[in-house]
C-alpha cells in the first residue's frame, strides 16, 4: 500500500479537490492543495506513516459529508490516567475518577482484558464504601464519576445493591455526573438505572457471534447486545455505546454489524476504542489492529452518523500506531479524542477545525455541551490566531530561558 510520511508526503500531490482548510466558510489563514501537505507540515507526525490512498479517500469523502456533527473537535483528558503531551496538560487527578464495584474481580475473564483494566480503578465493593468514595472525591474536586465493575457469567454487572446510594448521591449532589458501564441490560435493569439518576449509559456493542463466544467466553447472542441497546435507548439516560475495533484478536470482524445496530437506535454519542493486546493470554494472542483498517472504519462511522458525536476513547494501542490511529481520527472528522498524541491539536487546526480541550471523560460528550462540565466553562477553545500568538510568546521567552515544549505552527507569512 502507498504510504505517506514526513518527506514522502511533501513530494506527493493528489487531485484538485479542495481540502476543508481551503473552504471560504472556514476563514482560515492556511491554504494547502492536499491533506498530505497538511500532514507534512506537522513536525510531531514526522515519524509516523499514514496510507496515502486512505488519506486521499478521506479528503474526498469528508468534503461530501454534511451533518451537524461534522466540524469542531474536542480533545479530552480524563483524570483517571496520567496524561501530558507537548500540546496539552492533563487535568487534576481527582476530576473524573473511575470506580469499580467489584474491585479487580470479573467472572468473564475476557481474552482482551482479563480484568486487568479494573485494577487501576478505585474499589467500592459495598454501597457504604461507594458513598464514602464519592464524598471524598467530590471534596477533592471531582465533577463526575465513571462507575463500572466486573461482569458475572452472563455479562451483567450486578448494580442492584448500589442503586439506592446512586440515587442518594444524585439527590445530594445534583450537578455531579455519573456514567455507568451497563454491560447487558434488559428493560427492567435499564429502568432501575434511570430511576437511580444515572446520567450516561455505556455499553460495548459486539457484532460477531464468534467474538461473543471466543473472546468474551459468553453464552449470549449478538441480538442480546442490540436488545440491550434498545432498552437503554428507551430511557431518559444519555446512551453512549462503544465499539471495540479489532476485538476479535486484532481482526475486524463484527464492527460494521455493530455500527448498523448503533445507527438503528440513534445514540447520543458513539465512542470508538481500539483493542489493546497487552493482556491477552499466550495461547490466544492479539495482533495489533492495522491502523489503515481502523481509519477506514472511523470514516464509515462518521458517514453513518453525521449528526451524532463520534469519539475516539482512551483505549487504543500505544506507540507509533497510536499516533497513526489518532491521525486517522482527526482526518476522518471524529468529534473528539481522549488523550490525543502529539501533533493532533496542530493537525486539527491546520485542517480548519475548531478545537477545544476538556478535562472530562469523552463519554459525557452529549448535546451541545460536555455534560460533565455543565457547558463550556471547563473547555479551552483554540483557534489559529490564538495558537500563533501563544507560540510567538513562548519563542520569545525561550530565547531568554532555554527549552521549548509547545505545538509548532507556521503562519501564512512564515514560521511564527
Amino acid at each position: 500500500m502507498p504510504r505517506a510520511s514526513g518527506a514522502a508526503a511533501r513530494l506527493e500531490r493528489i487531485g484538485p479537490a479542495r481540502s476543508r482548510a481551503e473552504r471560504p466558510e472556514n476563514k482560515r489563514r492556511y491554504t494547502v492543495t492536499s491533506w498530505l501537505e497538511v500532514l507534512a507540515r506537522v513536525e510531531a507526525l514526522e515519524g509516523i506513516q499514514l496510507d496515502a490512498g486512505l488519506v486521499h479517500r478521506m479528503e474526498r469523502r469528508m468534503a461530501e459529508v454534511a451533518g451537524t456533527r461534522v466540524g469542531d473537535i474536542h480533545f479530552y483528558t480524563p483524570s483517571f490516567k496520567s496524561f501530558r503531551t507537548s500540546e496539552i496538560d492533563g487535568c487534576g487527578t481527582s476530576a473524573w475518577p473511575a470506580v469499580s464495584i467489584t474491585g479487580a474481580d470479573c467472572s468473564l475473564q475476557c481474552d482482551h482484558c482479563k480484568a486487568r483494566i479494573l485494577e487501576s480503578m478505585i474499589p467500592a465493593r459495598s454501597p457504604e464504601v461507594l458513598w464514602s468514595v464519592v464524598s471524598q472525591q467530590i471534596e477533592a474536586g471531582a465533577r463526575g464519576l465513571l462507575l463500572t465493575g466486573g461482569s458475572n457469567l452472563r455479562n451483567e454487572v450486578e448494580y442492584d445493591p448500589f442503586y439506592p446510594v446512586i440515587r442518594r448521591i444524585k439527590d445530594a449532589f445534583p450537578g455531579f455526573r455519573i456514567a455507568v458501564h451497563t454491560a447487558l441490560a434488559d428493560e427492567a435493569v435499564a429502568g432501575r438505572m434511570e430511576d437511580a439518576g444515572i446520567d450516561v449509559a455505556m455499553l460495548d456493542v459486539i457484532g460477531a457471534q464468534d467474538t461473543v463466544t471466543q473472546v468474551y467466553h459468553l453464552r449470549r447472542s449478538v441480538d442480546d447486545f442490540e436488545r440491550s441497546l434498545e432498552a437503554l435507548a428507551a430511557t431518559r439516560m444519555k446512551v453512549v455505546p462503544h465499539i471495540v475495533i479489532g476485538l476479535h484478536y486484532g481482526s475486524l470482524l463484527g464492527e460494521w454489524r455493530a455500527l448498523e445496530m448503533v445507527v438503528r437506535h440513534r445514540p447520543d454519542a458513539l465512542v470508538l476504542v481500539v483493542a489493546m493486546p497487552f493482556y491477552a493470554p499466550e495461547h490466544r494472542p492479539f495482533a495489533v489492529p492495522e491502523s489503515p483498517a481502523v481509519g477506514a472504519f472511523f470514516l464509515d462511522a462518521r458517514e453513518a452518523l453525521p449528526d451524532v458525536p463520534v469519539l475516539l476513547g482512551c483505549a487504543r494501542p500505544a506507540g507509533r500506531v497510536k499516533s497513526e490511529i489518532d491521525g486517522y481520527a482527526v482526518l476522518a472528522g471524529l468529534n473528539g479524542l481522549a488523550h490525543p498524541s502529539d501533533g493532533m491539536v496542530e493537525l486539527a487546526v491546520r485542517l480548519g477545525r475548531g478545537v477545544r480541550v476538556t478535562s472530562a471523560c469523552c463519554s459525557m460528550a452529549v448535546g451541545e455541551q460536555v455534560a460533565a462540565l455543565e457547558g463550556d466553562g471547563g473547555a479551552l477553545q483554540l483557534d489559529v490566531d490564538q495558537i500563533i500568538a501563544q507560540e510567538r510568546e513562548r519563542r520569545r521567552l525561550v530565547s531568554r530561558q532555554g527549552t521549548l515544549a509547545s505545538i509548532r505552527v507556521v503562519s501564512a507569512d512564515g514560521p511564527a
